[in-house]
């Protein structure tokens, strides 16, 4: 495997100057050779000249957050990440690479969760580059791998989880953000590595139930709070009811029998646990 190796570029300025004055004195040494019909010298700077403007190709810029991979007929020479005007020897082949913070949001995929339910979901990847030389050496396109494997492991962790929680799941993509959050990065990271990248974060951007389930879905959802509404109204009325049978004893306003007791348990559970409100009778009679 390739890793990057950090190499100092010369100061561009310097040898920018000093070509610049090479070049000049090349020419002023034509005009006195010629004049002087020395012709060894002469020939001498002439050659000189096409030297010295191969070595201007040897300038190159790298930019912030930027760095140049260098390679001399195919071979990997390093990778220069000082910034401004640099130069190196003239033959290299100068790739750029950014090495800044970069977003990727994949699409809406359609996989089966843990239970087999069609959901669609997507994920926003944050990642760098933190090794130039993997990132263009061991994959084709270090962009597009970056894709494709943040793709194929979104769908790996989501088939490996329930939607929600069925059976006491305690990690479910719905109620677990942080949890799935992390698994996702740790996930995609395994699947970059050899591609020199480093991902920052991944989350779930989007989640949801396939459209042909969705509305079975929801009203599953629904009845389920419905059901645990109810629970906690009765949980919280037997309650009530108990605290009222047992300060009518205490402060003895009333002696109830067990059948008396009955009605008035039946008749608080039907006030407090009603969705409607309830209907007083008016007793004309006796108290019974």
């Amino acid at each position: 495997m390739i890793t990057e190796k950090k190499i100092q570029a010369k100061s561009g300025f310097t040898m920018l100057f000093t070509l610049l004055a090479a070049l000049l004195l090349d020419i002023v040494l034509i005009v006195v050779a010629g004049n002087a019909r020395i012709i060894p010298l002469m020939i001498v700077s002439i050659i000189a000249i096409p030297v010295i403007f191969v070595m201007f190709f040897g300038l190159f810029m790298v930019h912030p957050n930027q760095s140049k991979v260098l390679q001399l007929f195919g071979r990997y020479v390093g990778t220069v990440k000082n910034t401004g005007l640099r130069w190196a020897n003239p033959f290299y082949a100068k790739k750029a690479v950014s090495v800044k913070v970069r977003n990727f949001e994949s699409g809406q995929l359609k996989v089966n969760d843990s239970a087999g339910n069609p959901i669609e979901i997507a994920t926003v990847v944050v990642w760098k580059v933190v090794d130039t030389a993997e990132a263009i050496f061991e994959v084709d396109d270090y962009e597009s791998f970056v894709q494709i494997q943040t793709e194929a492991a979104l769908r790996n962790m989501a088939s490996a989880h329930p939607y929600e929680s069925h059976q006491g799941e305690k990690i479910t993509l719905r109620s677990s953000p942080q949890e799935i959050a992390e698994l996702l990065q740790k996930e995609v990271q395994d699947r970059l590595d050899k591609a020199g990248v480093e991902v920052i974060e991944a989350r779930i951007s989007h989640l949801a139930y396939a459209q042909e389930i969705a509305a079975s879905m929801l009203k599953r959802q629904q009845a389920q709070a419905i059901v645990s509404a109810r629970t906690q109204i009765v949980e919280g009325a037997v309650g009530m009811v108990e605290i009222a049978l047992e300060q009518l004893s205490t402060r003895d306003i009333i002696e109830l029998d067990d059948e008396r007791k009955a009605a008035m348990v039946s008749n608080l559970l039907v006030v407090l646990c009603g969705e409607e409100n309830a209907q007083p009778i008016i007793n004309s009679g006796s108290l019974y």
